[in-house]
């Protein structure tokens, strides 16, 4: 788990630097010392929700359990404003220095528990528990790995471009290159046809023995002029600098690959407190982002919708302002 890499204030109220270098004092309720807001997570979601929430003047901490999916992310280049490309991780540092600077409480830590209890959250953290009259789920998703890929391969793959996970994000980077997705089924066949925008050197590679395609699949591969190879993928490697490995059809090297093996969505904590998840465990939300639980919001990725850095630091944006008006109801957030 990474250390903290921002400045925090003191639990019970200490002061920030703001955002002209002076120091301002981050109030906390004196009340079993409850917080206004608590953010699970920090990722671009989770960041942009506490840079709004702190410029609110409201108390906010949020957890950090250091497992973003933007940490992963060499170089981003359809991030608006960065046209030479930003890094994940100098993305995520940026982020958090700005929260930082107005007062956002970031602890590196993970929550292993949400419950209702009256009018305020309780947010368990291993054996200690924290205080919320409002709780930003920005949880995330994990995705499913290609089996026999060990971390520290999976970490030089990403970092060389050869292992992407979001076609919406980079395909452009694999124009008219050769290609391979590691999936099949709708799935599968549905992310083959995806990248066959960028590239017509596509092969479709079932993670398991022969494909599991409809006829409606198979007929949609063949118009589009996709290759299929049956499985199953192992022995990865890098090799003259493209990624290899063994399939049923022997060993074959590609210069990116794209597994669509679907993903975890984190929305465990959103389940333990009573909100309504899909079929597919996204958390639903209103307009606003609000849970079927009063006071509980999510943004990101944990909900459904499109998996992209802009589009969870919109939501953050909305949430964000509603649980500012939220708050405001209850008592007037007045300097």
């Amino acid at each position: 788990m990474p250390t903290c890499a921002c400045k925090s204030a003191d639990r019970s109220g200490g002061h920030s630097a703001s955002a002209n270098g002076t120091h301002r004092r981050v109030v906390r309720s004196p009340a079993m010392n409850v917080d206004d807001c608590v953010i699970v997570g920090a990722g671009p979601a989770g960041l942009t929700a506490a840079i709004y929430l702190a410029r609110y003047h409201l108390a906010i901490r949020m957890f950090d359990c250091g497992t973003s999916r933007a940490s992963w992310i060499p170089t981003s280049h359809n991030h608006a404003g960065f046209p030479d490309g930003i890094n994940g991780n100098e993305l995520l540092e940026r982020m958090r220095d700005q929260a930082a600077r107005y007062g956002a409480l970031r602890e590196p830590r993970r929550v292993t528990d949400l419950r209702r209890d009256g009018d305020h959250f309780i947010v368990r953290c291993d054996d200690e528990d924290f205080r919320a009259r409002t709780v930003l789920l920005a949880t995330g998703v994990v995705n499913n790995r290609p089996e026999g890929m060990d971390d520290q391969f999976h970490a030089e793959a990403l970092g060389r471009g050869l292992l992407r996970y979001c076609p919406v994000c980079d395909g452009y980077e694999v124009t008219d290159k050769r290609v391979a997705v590691i999936g099949t089924a709708d799935h599968g066949t549905a992310e083959a046809q995806f990248i066959r925008t960028y590239t017509a050197d596509l092969t479709l590679v079932s993670p398991h023995g022969d494909h599991d395609l409809s006829a409606q699949c198979s007929q949609a591969l063949d118009a589009a002029g996709i290759a299929r190879v049956a499985g199953p993928c192992s022995g990865y490697a890098i090799e003259n600098g493209r990624i290899a490995f063994d399939t049923g059809a022997g060993r074959m090297a590609f210069d990116s690959i794209y597994p669509a093996l679907g993903s975890l969505v984190r929305s465990g904590l959103a389940v333990s407190c009573g909100a309504e998840v899909s079929e597919q465990d996204c958390v639903l939300v209103d307009d606003h982002l609000e849970t079927s639980v009063p006071g509980l919001f999510a943004a990101g990725d944990v909900v459904i919708g499109l998996d992209q850095i802009s589009h969870a630091m919109g939501q953050a944006g909305v949430a964000a302002t509603k649980i500012r008006n939220h708050l405001a109801r209850e008592r007037p957030l007045r300097r």
